[in-house]
């Protein structure tokens, strides 16, 4: 099978096209054989060494495609089953072993690349706004990459949870995008003053909630963005990780509240990732939510579509069909 390999970490020019085995699932495993995986941040992170894997390795971290043969005591699943999964590195190749217990079945009317393109970003944007700081009918918050692919799915949920949504972005071009997807405010942060807008939109009172997968260039002006007791969601490195913090300086800024939470702390059990994965994967089938997918690449072209996606590039998701 066609799989890409880093065997040292580095730049896109690190990730390898290669062939290698198909590998065979052992117990309370599966065997799948991909259509489609998904692109994302993380699979950047693990690439140039800020997230560490043993050498040499196959990135991606979410795929959707039909179970091909499963092993020892996996009785949940059976070869044909559509599925897909998040969370489980492989997934940059035409083949994957996942702990059976990791999949979930995708619903008929659903395609591959929609089931691959909203488990990830689609199951982080239901733990943020749903768990890690429920939000509620009338509260405010702040989302930093308002037009991207997770912060699309952010922004959609928070508005059917009811809360009033401050998207920032990059362009016109993006701002149009987040407002079409439910954002009530845009700030383009290359031109205004994001964090006095911010102020100003609110009243002077600050944000209940901000949602920051930038990191480290957003970081501190998101910290001021909130109201007292508010809290600090740090999810994400697009711009560099966020240097060490005073936990003094919560204090100074208003008892703050500060969290740098993960998917697979909020998918720890078979019940709690079939419950997410569901209500994403549903949503987005009955069109409640929508997913915009900016681009398909090649897994061939993997090297470009990292490059996009670091380049800040693109709104919506990036795929990787694993068999072109």
């Amino acid at each position: 099978m066609k799989a890409i390999l880093v065997r040292e970490t580095g730049g896109p020019e690190k990730m390898l096209y290669e062939e290698v085995p198909v590998p065979m699932p052992g117990k309370g495993q599966a065997l799948v054989r991909l259509s489609v995986s998904g692109v994302n941040f993380i699979d950047i992170y693990f690439r140039i060494g800020l997230y560490k894997a043993d050498l040499p390795f196959t990135p991606g971290m979410e795929a959707a495609g039909v179970v091909e043969a499963v092993g020892e005591g996996v009785t949940e699943l059976q070869p044909g089953d559509r599925v897909a999964y998040a969370m489980q590195r492989g997934s940059y190749a035409q083949y994957a072993v996942v702990p059976a217990w990791q999949l979930v079945k995708v619903p008929g009317n659903l395609g591959f690349d929609l089931a691959a393109a909203a488990m990830l970003q689609g199951m982080t944007a239901h733990y943020l706004t749903h768990s890690t700081f429920p939000l509620q009918n009338g509260q405010t918050c702040l989302v930093h990459a308002a037009a991207g692919g997770a912060g699309q799915l952010v922004v959609q949920m928070a508005k059917r949870r009811g809360a009033r949504v401050i998207g920032t972005v990059g362009s016109a071009e993006k701002a149009a995008i987040a407002k079409e997807i439910g954002v009530d405010e845009a700030i383009l942060y290359n031109e205004q003053d994001w964090v006095a807008e911010t102020k100003k939109i609110t009243e002077g009172r600050g944000v209940d909630v901000v949602y920051d997968s930038v990191g480290a260039s957003t970081f501190m002006g998101s910290l001021d963005c909130l109201r007292p007791r508010g809290m600090m969601v740090t999810y994400g490195n697009a711009s560099g990780p966020v240097p060490a913090v005073e936990p003094l300086l919560l204090n100074q800024k208003g008892s703050l509240f500060l969290t740098r939470p993960t998917l697979a702390h909020h998918c720890a059990t078979r019940e709690e990732l079939n419950w997410r994965a569901s209500d994403v994967l549903n949503g987005i089938a009955s069109g409640e939510l929508r997913l915009q997918i900016h681009k398909t690449y090649p897994l061939s072209g993997v090297r470009e579509a990292h490059e996009d996606l670091a380049a800040r590039k693109t709104t919506g998701k990036l795929l990787l069909d694993v068999n072109a």
